[in-house]
């Protein structure tokens, strides 16, 4: 290579690298939430509060929640959440679970929630019935506005941004994981809502990453506004908490062990 050309080069990939590289304090490690309060392994920092940890579920018998989880389903009412109407929550109550009652709507939480850790359990009819759309359908949604898809999809077919693990009608799962029609499978969810300027502008889009089963299924996934059928609602100006909402479609999905952590901005 000429060398004339060789330094041109040279000096063109030097003046992008100060445009490319991510801003950054001298000395200071990436970090989204690097604190300028405090000096790197200071002393005198504060301590992370103390929390017991849970224990995970068998399928005769689910785990127990970690200590400063918000329980919504104790497996014995439904004393957490409602009807569409508000009426108490019409759902089926059996031993250590609820289910869904075909024909009678969907529940939400009494209480709001937004950026938040989900633990929810369930399981779909056994024996299976229908296929597609029509196999043991429901869903789970953060703040009421994005579904995360609850569907037999073991040995079954159907489109994939439908299917167990799927952000609906957004994302499907990187992997199926779903275990047989009557097994328990569980989500763990962290959640982030959507932030708007005072002039109703987005300033940070909704996320989630969703393990199913123990198995990474959604890896920080940013959705693109409210999850729907066939169509792309727009975000919406809105408050930073909603209720959680089940999705009544018409099929028997049982539920159990559903707890939930509200997650805090960081201390400075």
């Amino acid at each position: 290579m000429n060398f004339t050309r060789l330094v041109t080069i040279t000096a063109f990939v030097s003046a992008l690298v100060p445009l490319c590289a991510p801003a950054q304090d001298a000395g200071e490690p990436y970090s989204t939430h690097v604190s300028k309060k405090w000096k790197i392994s200071d002393r005198s920092r504060p301590m992370a509060v103390v929390v017991t940890p849970g224990t995970a579920s068998t399928d005769e018998q689910p785990g127990r929640p970690p200590s400063d989880a918000i329980v919504l389903f104790d497996g014995k009412d439904l004393s957490q959440w409602v009807g569409r109407h508000g009426e108490p929550a019409p759902w089926y109550v059996g031993n250590g679970y609820f289910s869904t009652e075909p024909g009678k709507g969907d529940i939400h939480t009494k209480q709001s929630f937004g950026d938040c850790q989900l633990h929810v359990e369930w399981a779909t009819p056994n024996p299976p019935h229908g296929k597609d759309q029509d196999r043991g359908n429901s869903g789970i949604y953060l703040m009421s506005l994005y579904e995360l898809q609850v569907l037999d999809s073991y040995n079954s077919t159907t489109y994939t941004d439908g299917q167990a693990g799927a952000i609906y009608a957004q994302f499907p799962p990187l992997v199926n994981v779903s275990r047989p029609p009557g097994q328990w499978q569980t989500y763990d969810v962290v959640f982030h809502g959507a932030r708007y300027s005072p002039d109703g502008k987005i300033l940070r889009p909704a996320s989630e990453t969703v393990l199913q089963n123990g198995v990474l299924v959604q890896d920080n996934s940013v959705l693109t506004g409210p999850t729907n059928y066939m169509s792309r609602p727009p975000y919406k100006p809105g408050p930073d908490k909603a209720p959680l909402l089940l999705q009544d479609h018409d099929h028997p999905v049982r539920y159990r062990n559903i707890w939930i952590r509200e997650i805090k901005e960081p201390a400075p």
